[in-house]
Parts: structure tokens; sequence; C-alpha cells
């Protein structure tokens, strides 16, 4: 038996969303704490839930002679963790849980059985926590930094923050030869056409959207050197033979000089692959769009949230609705795809930031665009801000942070109808409004607007 058994709780066959996506990822967090741990000497096994059902991940717990069990936990996956919690302890297993979410309710997860919680950064906590247990010294693993825990007494105990890795390049890739990767590209390659494999080159982002959560890597910025990212991206296309990749950082562009480096490095191995990456409007330019064009971008997905300026200032975005503008331009200047992610109903919203939106999509002429109802993730200001209003809908294990509700917003049935006006004001552009579909679309747009006017008490443009 291992020392340390990692998982995670993503199930995809059980959820009909993802299953609809079909485009998993492995989890890299949890395998960069499994190689690093192994780096140190750790006998670590990984337990991936994402092609496994629950009730195998539970039989395998019980079954199993019990240890160490880590368990990755992020906003989507709260009601699984705190099942697996539960089972896992009563068959024996000292619990941790770690990821994005645990650090802002470690009373919570602590209460529902996880003996710690790890905050921020796994790898140096973990390595420290795990040696004190292995070593029955319990007690000297309380004066760990970077972990929360109970007390005697109940008392949520938090020890100091732990300094974030200076240098990641110290740190060796994850160890994805711990699972099934393989499974994962051809996953992908019978739902899309094209397997994908993922990989990072920094942690973390500098910016301070109000809304976003830094509980791991907080508001940082390191990056590994370019080259070593190119020895992992030689040795993934090697290993794997994927059609594309997906570059999993908060926002691939915030270094240009970086940028410039990797792909001298790229092209002198004469190394081409297909990717999608994130940006934001603020640091993508010419020399940006004909690199990444160059390196085989096909996508970029593009932060906008909002058309209304007011509403990006109130996010404290720091980018203006001109230069989404002048990001999707240049995108399709450069035979690269532009992807827009959209927030509604933040705070202070109103009908006529609604409609600047609608106007900005039509404008930027963006080829995809997602949007999603704003949600307060603990611990973000955002939250902060609106704490005093939350309502929870359904108990806390059982929900996360996107079911919470604010009081005094308008409701989630008013933002259905905004989906839908947007989406058809967008398809309008794109028809002659005489056309029998575009008569079709035109009768919809009336219909949301009155939905949306009945909806508020006033109406809408």
């Amino acid at each position: 038996m291992a020392e340390l058994l990692l998982t995670h709780g993503y199930f995809l066959f059980e959820d009909p969303k993802e299953m609809q996506i079909m485009k998993p990822y492995p989890p890299l967090g949890l395998l960069y704490i499994c190689s690093y741990l192994k780096q140190k000497g750790f006998d670590v096994d990984v337990f991936d839930s994402t092609f496994s059902l629950r009730e195998d991940l539970f039989n395998y717990l019980r079954t199993q002679t019990p240890g160490v069990l880590g368990i990755y936990a992020n906003l989507m996956t709260r009601a699984n963790v705190v099942q697996i919690v539960k089972v896992a302890r009563e068959a024996g297993w000292t619990t941790i849980v770690g990821g994005p979410e645990p650090g802002a309710y470690a009373l919570e997860y602590l209460s529902a059985g996880a003996e710690f919680v790890v905050m921020g950064e796994g790898e140096l906590t973990m390595e420290e926590l795990l040696s004190c247990l292995l070593a029955n010294q319990k007690e000297r693993a309380l004066n760990i930094a970077g972990i929360a825990f109970l007390d005697e007494k109940g008392t949520l105990r938090r020890t100091a923050s732990r300094e974030q890795i200076r240098d990641l390049d110290a740190q060796p890739w994850p160890a994805r030869n711990s699972i099934d990767v393989a499974r994962y590209v051809e996953t992908w390659r019978k739902a899309h056409g094209q397997g994908s494999v993922s990989f990072i080159t920094a942690r973390g982002c500098p910016f301070k959207c109000r809304w976003c959560s830094h509980q791991v890597f907080g508001q940082t910025h390191r990056r590994r050197n370019p080259k070593l990212v190119v020895d992992e991206v030689e040795w993934l296309l090697n290993a794997y033979s994927p059609d594309m990749v997906w570059v999993a950082d908060d926002v691939f562009t915030i270094n240009h000089a970086w940028i410039r480096e990797y792909s001298a490095e790229m092209k002198r191995r004469s190394l081409r692959i297909p990717f999608e990456c994130i940006t934001r409007a603020d640091r993508f330019n010419e020399e940006m769009a004909v690199l990444l064009s160059e390196l085989g971008c096909f996508r970029i997905w593009i932060g906008s949230e909002s058309g209304s300026q007011r509403i990006l200032d109130a996010m404290e975005r720091g980018v203006r609705v001109e230069q989404v503008h002048k990001a999707t331009e240049l995108c399709r200047t450069h035979g690269i795809q532009s992807g827009m992610f959209l927030m509604w109903g933040y705070e202070g919203e109103e009908v006529a930031d609604i409609e600047a939106t609608i106007d900005h999509v039509k404008q930027s002429k963006p080829d995809i665009f997602l949007t999603t109802l704003a949600y307060p993730i603990k611990g973000t200001p955002y939250y902060n801000a609106v704490a005093d209003k939350l309502v929870e809908v359904r108990p806390w294990t059982e929900s996360s942070d996107r079911e919470l509700v604010v009081a005094g917003r308008r409701p989630r049935e008013y933002y259905q109808h905004a989906d839908q006006l947007l989406r058809d004001e967008v398809a309008l552009t794109r028809l002659s409004p005489e056309t029998a579909g575009g008569v079709k679309l035109r009768q919809r747009i009336a219909a949301s607007r009155s939905a949306m006017s009945l909806l508020t008490g006033g109406p809408t443009k």
C-alpha cells in the first residue's frame, strides 16, 4: 500500500453537462504534487476519478488498508469531495483536502470530516505534513505552515501562510505516468476528431479582478524557463501524439519577452502544434498575434466579461472595451479564432449595461462566446462586498458558490432571457432581417425584451 493516495472527485460519466462537452483534461495540480513527493522519496498512488464512478472509488477506500488520503477540491467538486471524505474517514483514512476552494471554507471541510486543509500551493506543505503523519508525530504537524485543522476543543486553527515556490524550474513535471493520459487524448479524439493534452508555463495571475479567486497561487506570476517548457512540449508530442494542446495558464500572454523566447525555441526545434490559450485584451497586440499564429494558435479566449466600461471598472478589470474590440480584430487578421467569456448580473449591472454588452459582442464579432451568471466565490473582494446579501438555496455540502443567490438581484429567469436576447441579436447580424430566419429572430428578440421588462417592471431598449 502506498504511503499516500491522491484523488480529486471529478466523475465525468456522472455529469450530464460534462458528458455533453466531453473535453476532460488530467488533474495537473494533483499530478504536480504526486511527482514532487515521489522525487522526495515518498510512495504515492493516484486514483484518477475522471473515468470512474464514485462507487468504484468508495469500494477502493473501503477495501484497501487505510492510510493517508489527499483530495483535490474545487468549486464544482465540493459535494463529491464531501462524500469522499465521509467514506474515507469511516474506513479509517487520514484525510487531507486542498485545492482552490478548501482554503476559503476550511471550517466547513474540517467539520465534514477532513483532518487537515492545505492552503495555497501543496508541494512543500504536503512534504512536511506527510512526513509527520507517517512518523506518527501528528502533534509536530500542527506547526507546519500552510494548514488548517480543528484543535481538541473543535476550534478552527490556521497556521502561518507558506511562502510561494520561487523556482518553478526545480519542480518536476506532473506525474502523468501515474494515470492513463492516453485515455484523455482518445476521449477527445472520439468526441471531437482531435486528441488534446494540456500543460502550464506559469503559476498565478497578478491582476486584481474582484470576482477572481487567488486561493492557491496568490496574486503572483511565476514563469518557468521557456526552453524547459519546450522540453516538456516536445516530450508530450512524442509520448501522446496529440492533435492539439491546451496551454492552461491563467493568462498565457502576460510576459511578452517570455513569449518571444518560447517562440524562438519552438522554431529552433521545428516544433509546431495547434493550441488554444487565454489572454487579456491589454496583453495582446500585433506582435503577440503574429507569434502565436506562427506557433499554431487556432483560438484565443479573451476575458471580456462585459461590454459596459462602468461594469468593467467596478470589477477592477483594468481593461478597456476598445481593447477587446482590437483584440478580436487582430485575431481575425491573423487567422485565429476568438473566444469571449461574458458575465451577467455583476453587482450594479443595469439594463443599459446589458444592452452595451450586446452591442459589444455584435461589434467584436467573436467566433465563440460563453456566458455565465456572476457568482461570488468566497475569499474574493466581490464575495465580501455582497456577503450580507447572500442566500444559500441548498445545504453547503450539496451545493457550490455558483448556486448562491444575491438578494435583490434580478431572478435567474431574467438573465436567461438576456442570454437568449444576446444570441438572437448576434445571429440577426448574420442574416437579412427580411428573410424567414430574420423575421423569426426579430420576433424572438421582441419576446425576450418583453419578458425582461415584465420581470423588472421597466422597458428594455
